[in-house]
């Protein structure tokens, strides 16, 4: 992973002393409510239902086991013992003091870690494919390219204030892990027939209130180019995008209001003054970037261990957690590993102190000091020897971290929702745990397969409903909790947004909801046939008529 030199340190340093002023001065009566609210909203602070919570970076979802020790140290000395891992790669503290950010930043700052812009109308935290570096089916490793966007847009000047928060997806593998359609520009690592490395470049994609699937504005961007084709893109978003309304001023309303050939054709226009500019990257400067993620010293396995595939045969708890929650690594005889975070009864995401530091124990004996953060609120042990992976299931298995779910309608994508967010219409948590509870057969879950189910609490869209292949909207009707359900959500390299089936449902009614779709899937389902085949092949009409049939 890449390792922070000084003039990393002392940026960091600096901006935590700069926001212990801030908080001063404000706590003083110095600076106002409005004046306050973009300086910390810059450095990660919020002001939730219940306290502020604070959102720590965590660039392209990589932890060392050193930093993770310190997030649950965080959390047990300044938050209620836990943390929340979200689906940007980030974690957020939910009950933290305002007196006491400066003192967290600064213990952030000890171990290369800091809450600089996630948050604000600048460019968030840049995500990428949780198994990037480390996936079988990879063709180029995204996080050198995920470093070099990371420096490039670090307390950018120019795009400090953009007209609404602005986010990066790279993806290296053509399964697109890092859901690059629905961000405001998503990048397709590829290359070309010379061999040559190149980005597929999207923009225009988003969730929220108004969700769009992102358009190809470039089919290869020679990687040179990176930086100074970004820089294009943002001056002219941030030229021509709306500051009159928030909820018109994302870039995706842009596009939509130019057209893509038009929004294209504007790039073009202003990158023809930046091309081959000083921002060209030189093959020095991609090369000592991508040395910082060094290869780790795997060991050369010629065959099966042994003793691995005896468990496999012998313990059918272990196959199943294997079949669901390791991925097929490059390198021969190793797996990544995931650790869920969607236990039953567990708020998706979420993870205490005591087991965040299990796990960076975990990493630091069998995963050369490294996890993942993923997308879909998991961690990942991304380089885990299949001789180690029993034993490191026990041990996961002991602290109810190894539920075998990954991937299945129970690893529920879930915001925090009204139990904490004061932008919420409804609550996620409880109906994640209720639709888990219906769904604990995990006999019946493995036959149903990869199913994506995302919850969120509102239009924002954290949870990315939007894209779950059943998706769940929490709605306000009268002051009281209902939700909204759309099916055929997709974030693959064919992505799709759900459409709604019809009006919402009260909470208690969920579980059966849910369960009358999924009898629908088992009833109609071709042999092999994922969820969202078969919603593609029989349309929505069929759920609608089964979810709405009243009962005689």
């Amino acid at each position: 992973m890449y390792q922070y030199d000084e003039f990393d340190r002392r940026v960091v340093r600096e901006r935590v002393a700069q926001f212990r002023d801030q908080t001063r001065r404000f706590l003083a009566g110095e600076l106002s409510e409005d004046e306050f609210r973009v300086l910390r909203l810059q450095n990660g602070l919020y002001i939730q239902r219940h306290a502020p919570m604070l959102r720590v970076a965590i660039p392209y979802g990589v932890l060392s086991s050193r930093q993770l020790r310190e997030l649950a140290g965080i959390a047990r000395d300044f938050d209620r013992g836990y943390g929340h891992f979200t689906t940007r790669q980030n974690i957020q503290f939910n009950w933290v003091e305002l007196p006491k950010v400066p003192d967290i930043l600064e213990r952030l700052a000890e171990v290369d870690l800091h809450a600089i812009q996630t948050s604000g109308n600048c460019i968030r935290n840049t995500t990428t494919d949780v198994f990037a570096g480390v996936a079988a089916d990879e063709f180029v490793d995204p996080r050198p390219w995920c470093e070099i966007i990371r420096q490039w847009s670090t307390l950018h000047p120019e795009f400090a204030f953009l007209p609404r928060k602005f986010k990066i997806a790279v993806a290296g593998s053509a399964q697109d892990r890092a859901a690059t359609f629905v961000h405001d520009i998503g990048l397709h690592m590829q290359r070309n027939a010379a061999g040559e490395i190149g980005f597929k470049v999207i923009v225009g994609g988003g969730l929220g209130r108004t969700p769009m699937i992102g358009d190809v504005v470039r089919e290869f961007l020679p990687a040179p180019h990176l930086l100074t084709y970004l820089d294009a893109v943002l001056r002219v978003y941030n030229r021509f995008g709306r500051r009159d309304n928030k909820y018109k001023a994302r870039i995706k309303i842009l596009v939509k209001a130019m057209t893509v050939a038009a929004f294209a054709a504007k790039v073009e226009e202003e990158w023809a003054h930046l091309k081959d500019g000083p921002a060209t990257l030189t093959a020095e400067e991609i090369q000592r970037v991508a040395q910082a993620f060094v290869v780790p010293q795997y060991e050369t396995f010629t065959q099966p261990d042994a003793a691995f595939q005896t468990a496999l045969t012998e313990v059918p708890a272990f196959a199943r957690w294997v079949k669901r929650n390791t991925h097929l690594h490059k390198q021969q005889g190793y797996r990544a590993a995931i650790l869920s975070l969607k236990a039953t009864g567990q708020a998706p995401g979420d993870l205490d102190a005591d087991r965040m530091e299990k796990v960076a124990e975990w990493a630091q004996q069998w995963s050369f000091g490294e996890i993942r953060v993923s997308h879909e609120q998991n961690l990942v042990l991304p380089h885990v020897a299949e001789r180690d992976l029993f034993t490191l299931w026990q041990a996961a298995d002991a602290v109810g971290l190894a539920h075998p779910n990954a991937g299945l309608l129970t690893d529920i994508i879930c915001c925090p929702g009204g139990d904490f967010c004061s932008l919420a219409n409804a609550k996620s948590i409880p109906v994640a745990e209720a639709i888990q509870h219906r769904f604990a057969d995990l006999d019946y879950l493995f036959d149903l397969g990869d199913i994506a189910l995302n919850i969120s609490g509102c239009m924002n869209a954290c949870g990315h409903h939007h894209v779950g292949n059943i998706g769940v909207l929490g709605v306000d009707k009268n002051g009281e909790e209902w939700y909204q359900i759309t099916l055929g959500g997709h974030q693959g390299p064919d992505a799709s947004l759900g459409k709604v089936i019809g009006p919402s449902f009260a909470r208690a009614a969920m579980p059966d909801v849910i369960e009358k779709i999924i009898q629908v899937y088992v009833e109609r389902r071709e042999p092999e046939e994922r969820f969202l085949d078969t919603f593609r092949r029989i349309g929505i009409d069929v759920f609608k008529e089964r979810v709405y049939a009243k009962a005689s």
